[in-house]
């Protein structure tokens, strides 16, 4: 019997008995098919600095600050610092102030080592000042900054040279630690952008700063770091700064 009568015959077997021919041929079910497989999302990478300050309960912080000034010279002065004892890896880190409106007032800078009664820098800087955020270097000066050591550095508005009592007043504490090895290990491979993300995570306030004041001294038009330093700035309680004055160097 060839094929084609084979074939007839069942046909015909399946006619009768009223079976489908689909079943009688004994095909093979269809194979399902399978949903391609896709990859875990991963959440966007954070954009904005979230700073954690240090569990150590150091004593000092943030002194000064606000409104302050004369019926004729009015103005905003902070140290930008956080309420509490900041840190820095670097030896000889930048230290950041703001002031809202030019002062042609003297104004002097003086940083403190507890362990030595005479202070450590004490000089009067160039006037008039001009508003914006300025930058006190450490190399500048020959400071170095020895791990665990708590450093109170100052900026002072003096209206009345016999009167020092009403100078206006702004600082804070610097402390210099050894970071961990990962966060080390971070800093080497991350970009200039990350930086201010990787201090503020690790805690290490100043350096955050100093990150992301880098990134808007080369791009003083670069919105997303001064958003950033807006963000870091509010989380430590500062009062917001003028975006609008160019970031000056303070020598």
């Amino acid at each position: 019997m060839n094929a084609t009568t084979r074939a007839a015959l069942i046909w015909l077997f399946a006619l009768v008995l009223g079976v489908p021919a689909s079943i009688t041929a004994q095909q093979p079910p269809p194979t399902p098919s399978v949903p391609p497989r896709t990859e875990p999302t991963k959440p966007p990478a954070p954009t904005t600095p979230v700073y954690k300050p240090p569990l150590r309960g150091a004593p000092g912080g943030r002194v000064g600050g606000g409104t302050r000034g004369t019926p004729r010279d009015v103005f905003v002065l902070s140290a930008l610092a956080p309420d509490h004892s900041g840190l820095t890896t670097q030896e000889q880190p930048l230290l950041y102030w703001f002031i809202s409106g030019p002062t042609s007032f003297p104004v002097e800078l003086t940083i403190t080592d507890p362990r030595v009664p005479k202070p450590l820098v004490e000089t009067r800087l160039p006037s008039p000042v001009s508003a914006g955020v300025h930058t006190i270097r450490l190399a500048d000066h020959g400071v170095r900054l020895t791990p665990g050591v708590q450093y109170r550095w100052f900026v002072a508005v003096v209206p009345d040279q016999g009167r020092r009592s009403r100078d206006i007043l702004a600082g804070g504490t610097i402390e210099r630690v050894d970071g961990p090895q990962d966060l080390r290990t971070l800093v080497a491979q991350a970009s200039r952008e990350r930086l201010p993300l990787i201090y503020a995570e690790a805690g290490i306030w100043y350096d955050a700063l100093a990150a992301v004041s880098d990134l808007i001294e080369r791009a003083p038009d670069n919105r997303d770091a001064r958003r950033q330093r807006a963000a870091l700035l509010a989380q430590v309680g500062l009062p917001p700064i003028d975006d609008t004055e160019a970031d000056k160097a303070t020598r």
